[in-house]
């Protein structure tokens, strides 16, 4: 292990279960560990098992080397979960997790009224929303997110978060601040937690918790992010026109820009990373499509037949029912799947053609918008693993396609524990 220096930890807390990794300063992985909250708890909103499960994921892969070799830790966690907690961390009531809408109207037209249009705190799952949904509970002392609470447990605070997971509770990322509006929504401004740039030391770790995991007591805690952000971060994009696409049930396009984006009509917002902005956009065509018509068995043996030098000629936008968030925003939007050619090949090339090129709609999209031209592409999810697929987008968008460091989020927050490491001069 000693040849190996410097080590730093990156924990991922997701809606299933939690995932450590510890990777050196040159990015490889050197071990791992995981744990499904289903093993603790039976209920995902119970906070004693999200923390039973990252015990656990991190005691795994602190078994596979030296713990005095860690430097620094980074944390991520769903996007939108909140729970209200006293000063000592103690929670005060059921968490609201990422996808649980608020249902008082009389909140979520507050917010409508108040809130920019182009602000991530509107709707009924945003971290605004549940913000004033906790705020009257006695002896709250703030209201944070689900990384926050976890990150609170190896610094003893309670009350600090980062720009990306504060995003849809209202935080401003380009002016750096908890804007005046808020206010006006009736926030308590006094439960949000201090925000800090994403992967920006916090503090060292507590005496507890050093002593608890086995690790150095000048470890130091780094601002954390949302598990989106992160599982963007641990493919190794990091520069403008960098981009990711996720072909899973849905396709979603991200890439890095020199400036934010923000679209409200195409539910386009930009996560501040550094001195760069993570701009995105989701798709209602993808992988579910192709399920529809296609089992994966099936897929992969037609796809041997495929020739992806050439094209149908066929301009399919692919969709389920009709509606379309991006790169198209009409909830009327109608599905082009014909004609349907004789053969199911050629069929299955229509539509892998077809998902391509809305693929490069999306990011024609987004540098209309205002970013960088497109750079590069690393691609993740199932679809990532069918090579005629690939070659069919390669000649759709002609760029780079690069390979993926990772697709797991701890190694994003890993990444951000070295740069929380280098700025605080422990690496």
């Amino acid at each position: 292990m000693s040849g190996q220096g410097k080590l730093v930890l990156g924990i991922d807390l997701g809606t299933s279960g939690a995932r450590a990794v510890a990777m050196t300063a040159a990015g490889e992985i050197v071990a791992s560990g995981a744990a499904r909250l289903t093993a603790f708890s039976d209920d995902h909103r119970d906070p004693l098992g999200w923390w039973k499960a990252v015990q656990a994921a991190l005691a795994q892969a602190l078994e596979a080397i030296d713990g005095s070799h860690i430097c620094a830790v980074g944390i991520d966690g769903t996007s939108g979960t909140m729970l209200p907690v006293a000063a000592d961390g103690a929670p005060l009531a059921t968490p609201l997790m990422y996808n649980d809408p608020v249902g008082d109207t009389a909140i979520l037209e507050r917010i409508a009224v108040h809130a920019p249009k182009e602000s991530a705190a509107h709707g009924a799952t945003s971290g605004l929303a549940k913000l004033l949904t906790f705020q009257s509970l006695p002896e709250v002392f703030r209201v944070i997110h689900q990384a926050d609470w976890i990150a609170g447990h190896f610094t003893g605070l309670y009350d600090i978060s980062d720009e990306n997971n504060a995003l849809k509770t209202g935080y401003d990322p380009v002016a750096r601040n908890w804007p005046e509006w808020l206010a006006r929504t009736g926030a308590r401004i006094d439960l949000l937690p201090d925000v800090l740039p994403a992967g920006a030391p916090v503090a060292t770790i507590s005496p507890a918790a050093a002593e608890a995991f086995g690790l150095p007591s000048e470890t130091v805690i780094v601002a954390g992010t949302t598990d989106g952000c992160a599982s963007f971060l641990a493919t190794g994009a990091d520069r403008p026109g960098d981009a990711v696409s996720a072909l899973g049930t849905t396709l979603t396009v991200k890439m890095l820009s020199d400036k934010p984006l923000f679209a409200p009509e195409f539910g386009l917002y930009s996560h501040r990373i550094g001195d760069m902005w993570l701009a995105g956009g989701a798709s209602n065509t993808g992988g579910a499509v192709l399920a529809a018509h296609f089992s994966n068995d099936r897929i992969a043996e037609l796809s041997e037949q495929i020739d992806p030098a050439s094209d149908t000629g066929l301009d399919f936008y692919p969709l389920l029912k009709p509606g379309e968030r991006f790169p198209v925003a009409d909830p009327a939007f109608m599905p082009r799947m014909e004609p349907r050619p004789t053969e199911d090949a050629d069929f299955l090339k229509a539509i892998f053609e077809g998902i391509a090129g809305v693929e490069r709609l999306a990011y024609e999209r987004l540098v209309s918008l205002g970013s960088p031209a497109l750079g590069s592409i690393r691609t993740v999810g199932g679809g990532a693993k069918n090579g005629v697929w690939t070659e069919i987008r390669k000649r759709r968008l002609v760029v780079p396609f690069l390979p993926v460091l990772s697709e797991e989020a701890a190694a994003g927050a890993a990444r951000l524990a070295l740069s929380g490491a280098k700025e605080a001069g422990v690496l």
